[in-house]
């Protein structure tokens, strides 16, 4: 029997390499994501071994130079998750106001013009990456190689790249047919709806009506 969405495609109608091409990519940006965290939890404990390292007159050696290494995970490594849930700061005064086409059309130049200065940013951080390797740049205190830590930026872009790709056809497939259901882009919500997803996401279950599952 087949089944339609509420979208009016049926099941075989539906861009089942895309939506698998986004669970595959959805789990690589979890991934990075928890890489992020991890680095900023190992940070944590880091500084701690160094306020009680120095009351001991055994402060961590190199510890700026690790954590300005470091910098480059936690700041980069979760951009492509945080696009992908919508959760970087952008004005929605306008965008909050449309609807259906006109949106789509918005939403599509938006991350259009992302994608294009993302691809700049790629080249130019490999750029320094390749830089960093051929001479050998290190840190000036215990000597880090830099390279590791320049070579998480281009990766983490070209993976927010990737998920901009899927987004431009995302909203392109929309702008072709308004009723189709939003698949891998994100959706302007209301602050009740957000809220309701922001606890379902806390406790990795759906909450349902009077309870919970």
């Amino acid at each position: 029997m087949m089944t339609i969405d509420p979208g009016g495609r049926s099941d075989q109608e539906r861009p089942v390499t895309y939506i698998r091409f986004d669970g595959w990519l959805a789990r690589v940006e979890n991934a990075f994501n928890m890489f992020a965290a991890f680095s900023i939890l190992a940070l944590m404990l880091l500084a701690v071994a160094q306020v009680v390292g120095r009351v001991f007159n055994t402060p961590v050696p190199g510890f700026i130079d690790i954590t300005e290494q470091a910098m480059a995970i936690f700041a980069f490594a979760g951009v492509a998750y945080c696009q992908r849930v919508g959760g970087h700061i952008r004005m929605e005064i306008v965008l909050g106001n449309l609807s259906g086409r006109t949106l789509y059309i918005c939403e599509l130049i938006g991350v259009i013009l992302i994608a294009f200065t993302v691809a700049l940013l790629i080249w130019g951080s490999w750029y320094h990456f390749e830089r960093a390797w051929n001479i050998g740049d290190s840190t000036m205190d215990i000597r880090l190689p830099t390279w590791p830590s320049k070579l998480v930026i281009p990766v983490a872009l070209s993976l927010l790249f990737l998920r901009l790709l899927m987004q431009i056809y995302g909203y392109a497939r929309l702008i072709a047919d308004p009723r189709r259901t939003p698949i891998a882009v994100p959706v302007i919500e209301g602050v009740e709806e957000h809220a309701k997803h922001e606890i379902e996401e806390a406790f990795g279950e759906d909450t349902k009506e009077g309870g919970s599952k």
